[in-house]
């Protein structure tokens, strides 16, 4: 399928270039490969193999569609010869162990996935003199939650109670300690980190996640039981950050090392909600489901409040989020029905990226053109 208006953004600097992702099989990953590849790019993947026949990678059929290498990025001999055979222009560092809950069940490898691979993927960029932008991608997490009201801003302290957490505040500090060491002075390539909400959308089947739980729910005809229901949350589709990731690597392509540094990348400040008004929201929206909320105080410690401060993004990338919290819940319903409702997957994945660039050309964004 031939997108109307995604072609043209980002001031093209993605055209015809060199674009290596770390955990394309993933559920961001894919979905990034996917926009890239409408924008132009010739897109390489390095990830291990997907874990299930219904992730986004298999049913949109990326393999056709993009250059991908199954491969542990703990092996960072591997890693190193990849990147020096495809020569890529930008790299994008998606690869982790992205749950909470797994955290707690394997520390070591959580650990080891998050805070070591950060150090494998700038070894290798480091590596690879063609790299001109990379950007490692975190969590909103990845600060110390002191379960405040208000948004947590770039400069505030890295943290995390949880091993997820705390992996991700050290893939923060890597980041920063590469920068400073050594990507700051005549370097061959800029590098930043950006750090995203709960990011929710089609294609994301992972375990132990609220929207991909519920969905597993429906088709199961099952209840699902949703732990922390008045936890507070930056929920968000996943092309916002996907737009904000973008952004800011043709910057950093563009003007170097201006842009390096930390960068959050989540919604508005008024569009943080429970996690029972997510839920609500989607079964009123669908039409159907059926829930229990539990609050069992014995389960394994999450953040009760958590938002970010965009304003650096805003004012610094004339970054911002475009889909209200209605059109967040139709973006991710309309994602997963399409996934049970059609076999060509990958043309409703670009419809639904050229609806939402539809919408950012509609109110003016800067990436657009």
């Amino acid at each position: 399928m031939e997108s109307v208006v995604i072609k043209v953004m980002f001031q093209n600097v993605f055209l015809n270039k060199k674009i290596l992702i770390t955990g394309d099989t993933g559920f961001k990953g894919s979905w990034l490969a996917i926009w890239l590849n409408q924008l132009g790019a010739e897109v390489y993947g390095y990830a291990l193999p997907p874990k299930n026949n219904y992730d986004n990678f298999v049913v949109c059929n990326l393999d056709k569609k993009i250059n991908h290498l199954d491969g542990d990025i703990r092996d960072l001999e591997k890693l190193n010869n990849y990147f020096n055979n495809v020569k890529p222009d930008f790299a994008f560092h998606l690869a982790a162990q992205p749950l909470v809950l797994e955290s707690y069940k394997n520390p070591h490898y959580t650990f080891e996935t998050n805070i070591l691979v950060t150090v494998n993927f700038f070894e290798a960029v480091r590596n690879t003199p063609s790299v001109k932008a990379a950007v490692n991608i975190t969590s909103d997490k990845c600060y110390q939650n002191n379960e405040w009201v208000w948004g947590y801003r770039e400069n505030d302290p890295m943290g995390g109670k949880d091993p997820y957490s705390a992996s991700k505040g050290c893939s923060e500090l890597v980041t920063n300690s590469y920068i400073n060491s050594f990507f700051k002075i005549n370097s061959h390539c800029a590098i930043a980190s950006a750090r995203a909400g709960n990011v929710i959308g089609g294609g994301d089947w992972a375990e132990d996640r609220i929207v991909p739980d519920f969905f597993r729910s429906i088709l199961n005809q099952d209840k699902i039981i949703v732990r922390n229901p008045d936890a507070i949350r930056p929920w968000q589709h996943v092309l916002e950050p996907l737009s904000g990731y973008l952004l800011l690597a043709s910057k950093l392509f563009l003007n170097a090392n201006k842009f390096s540094g930390g960068w959050n990348f989540g919604p508005t400040d008024t569009s943080t909600y429970k996690v029972s008004e997510l839920i609500n929201s989607i079964i009123r929206f669908l039409g159907k489901g059926d829930v229990v909320f539990s609050d069992n105080p014995e389960k394994p410690h999450e953040a009760n409040m958590l938002k970010l401060d965009i304003s650096k993004s805003n004012i610094n990338l004339n970054w911002k989020p475009i889909l209200n919290f209605d059109q967040l819940i139709e973006f991710t319903v309309n994602g997963y029905v399409a996934q049970v409702a059609n076999d060509n997957l990958i043309d409703e994945r670009i419809k639904q990226i050229d609806t939402y660039c539809k919408i950012a050309k509609l109110i003016n964004c800067s990436w657009i053109d």
